[in-house]
């Protein structure tokens, strides 16, 4: 079956002239793909407010300023050159990436809702400290569960079965999906950590909906 992926874009106007007052003076500008057509006037707009903003590019996205939840460069090829960073999108999980990665303050700015909100560092610490717990429950546990899914762009099969030769002394268990179905975990109450081979956003966001330690197999590198 062939695939055709379309990028979707957001075609109504985006205003920040109301929100421009609350932003320090060197900015970081960065969106995900349904917004980045918005970033040339959202930068004009700022620098008419005296801002001085700053447009990275990422290895893996196609345009200036575009972030993905595996890669933000965008973001940390300008960190030493900024006072934090707006980020024009929705959901906390690509802001939360950023300040990790950069250790810098981010301003969310959501299109929908016109709400801005700051995440600053020591908030996306707070995740940090939930990886370190997630990592100490895996090298503490023999059976590990390890999620696929046979979606293009998240399927990383290669790099899972890597992880019998790196850790030879644990049973890890091959659990196949296409979407991933958290309800269907639970068919396996013997595995004490689960390692998440796809989208990296599945073990911030929907570890909630399990008992048990989620990590992403990046992490472990």
């Amino acid at each position: 079956m062939k695939l055709m992926f379309v990028e979707a874009r957001y075609n109504k106007p985006i205003f920040i002239e109301k929100t421009a007052s609350k932003l320090p003076e060197k900015i970081g500008l960065v969106a995900t793909i349904q917004f980045i057509e918005h970033l040339k006037n959202i930068k004009k707009e700022l620098e008419k407010h005296k801002k001085t903003v700053f447009v990275g590019k990422g290895s893996h996205t196609a345009y200036p300023g575009q972030v993905l939840g595996c890669d933000v460069l965008a973001a940390s090829s300008v960190k030493e050159r900024v006072d934090a960073f707006l980020y024009i999108g929705t959901g906390d999980f690509h802001p939360i990436a950023i300040s990790l990665d950069t250790k810098k303050d981010v301003f969310v700015f959501n299109p929908i809702t016109k709400n801005l909100k700051k995440i600053d560092f020591k908030e996306a610490e707070k995740i940090n400290k939930k990886k370190k717990g997630a990592l100490i429950r895996f090298f503490s546990s023999n059976e590990i569960g390890v999620i696929l899914t046979t979606k293009p762009g998240q399927k990383n099969l290669e790099k899972a079965f890597e992880l019998k030769k790196s850790f030879k002394e644990k049973n890890f268990y091959f659990i196949l999906f296409d979407t991933i179905d958290f309800t269907q975990l639970e068919n396996f109450p013997f595995i004490e950590c689960f390692i998440n081979t796809a989208c990296p956003r599945i073990a911030m966001d929907d570890s909630i909906k399990l008992e048990r330690s989620i990590i992403n197999i990046g992490d472990l590198r």
